[in-house]
């Protein structure tokens, strides 16, 4: 990676980082916080004020990448990020369950997930892309590990309104990252064409990267109504879960750097199916454990998941971006993380649903149908040829002499 590339990968990595690990401190201590607030006994309303951030999210994604090919990349990521923190703030002020919805609603206005997503795809080549949506894959994943380790000591410092302030500030200060430290976005000629959404929804390959965005972000989110309880059963109190999620993170992502040299080689297909394939046998292994769950498999079961989770969290909006035409790169990874924001909304709603209904042997089965399914659908794909624009290849020469 140029030296350019690893300033856009790094301040874009800290966005995402800063914005998840605010999410994400909030999600393991939310249900028992918000009820606490007046009519916080209906386990309805609490759960849409989990759930109604990813479905306001989804409705957003497309306009803003829209208007990030038209206004450009860094001026929505700000006014998303001014947006999202406005909602954390008022979640913080929250006197009322439905305020607090009110402020969830609000932060997931704020999204610019589509918008950073095509920025970090302009500034660096196909090449190093997939290296550099693993930095925010990884980035994101160990996030997800320090936020279940952090949360539930923050909460019982300064409660759930000051988990959403810290949210907030985390936004404000991915303000300053995108304005002084993320590198300007490439210029836009005029007479280059703008892209069409209807472009995007044609694309098969990208709608194949669609459903398997979908499928993958609603089996972790599923996943994740299940296991906390699996891990109680198999004799690990709640307070302890850190133990075995941040190990199997930060392994994981170590192994993740052996698909770089991989995908060097020309075996991305190869990688990418048998990530898919790897997430699948976690979820027969867990529907086969579900029954007496313990410490040793459950560990070497969510290693395995966060393996195969990392690689596709980083190849798939690798894929994406390189796929899309140029001019529609926006359009494309909105309509991407809209099909993301619903996985994650379908993942908590079906998720619990299936587990109240018909347990978690039925929750993994059917995790493991929707894997096989996007096996299936993933199939046909082919590793996308690496393009050059002559400004890059300008660049390459002026820099070789």
């Amino acid at each position: 990676m140029t030296p350019a590339e690893r300033r856009a990968s790094g301040s874009l990595a800290t966005i995402f980082a800063a914005r998840m690990l605010g999410l994400f401190l909030v999600l393991p201590v939310f249900a028992l916080e918000a009820a606490r607030f007046p009519g916080g006994g209906d386990a309805a309303l609490v759960g849409m004020a989990m759930g109604i951030y990813g479905l306001t999210q989804a409705f957003l994604q497309i306009p803003y990448g829209l208007a990030s090919d038209r206004f450009g990349r860094k001026k929505v990521i700000v006014l998303g990020l001014v947006v999202f923190a406005a909602g954390s703030f008022m979640a913080a002020a929250a006197p009322t369950l439905g305020w607090l919805i009110a402020g969830r609603a609000l932060q997931g206005a704020g999204a610019v997930s589509a918008a950073v997503t095509a920025l970090l795809a302009d500034q660096t080549r196909d090449a190093v892309r997939t290296k550099a949506m693993a930095m925010v894959g990884a980035s994101i994943g160990l996030m997800f590990a320090v936020s279940l380790v952090a949360a539930p000591l923050l909460a019982a410092k300064i409660g759930l309104a000051g988990l959403f302030v810290i949210t907030g500030v985390l936004a404000l200060s991915c303000i300053a990252v995108v304005l002084w430290w993320t590198p300007p976005a490439p210029v836009r000629h005029a007479d280059v064409p703008r892209g069409r959404l209807v472009d995007v929804l044609r694309h098969g390959p990208l709608l194949r990267l669609d459903v398997g965005v979908f499928i993958l972000h609603a089996v972790q989110l599923a996943m994740w109504v299940a296991v906390p309880a699996l891990l109680v059963e198999a004799g690990l109190a709640k307070d302890r879960h850190w133990v075995i999620y941040l190990p199997a993170v930060v392994a994981s992502v170590v192994v993740m750097g052996g698909m770089f040299s991989l995908e060097r080689r020309g075996y991305l297909r190869a990688v990418f199916l048998s990530a898919i394939a790897l997430v699948l046998l976690v979820q027969i292994g867990l529907l086969a454990t579900s029954y007496r769950p313990g410490l040793a498999a459950l560990s070497v079961l969510l290693f395995l998941f966060f393996c195969g989770f990392n690689v596709l969290e980083a190849t798939q909006p690798s894929l994406a971006s390189r796929l899309a035409p140029p001019e529609s790169r926006g359009a494309a990874l909105g309509v991407y993380n809209t099909l993301q924001s619903l996985g994650f909304f379908a993942g908590g709603a079906v998720g619990g649903w299936l587990a109240k209904n018909v347990g978690v042997t039925g929750l993994f089965g059917a995790c493991a149908v929707l894997m096989a399914v996007w096996l299936l659908v993933a199939w046909p794909m082919r590793s996308p040829r690496a393009r050059q624009t002559a400004e890059e290849v300008l660049a390459d020469e002026a820099q070789a002499t």
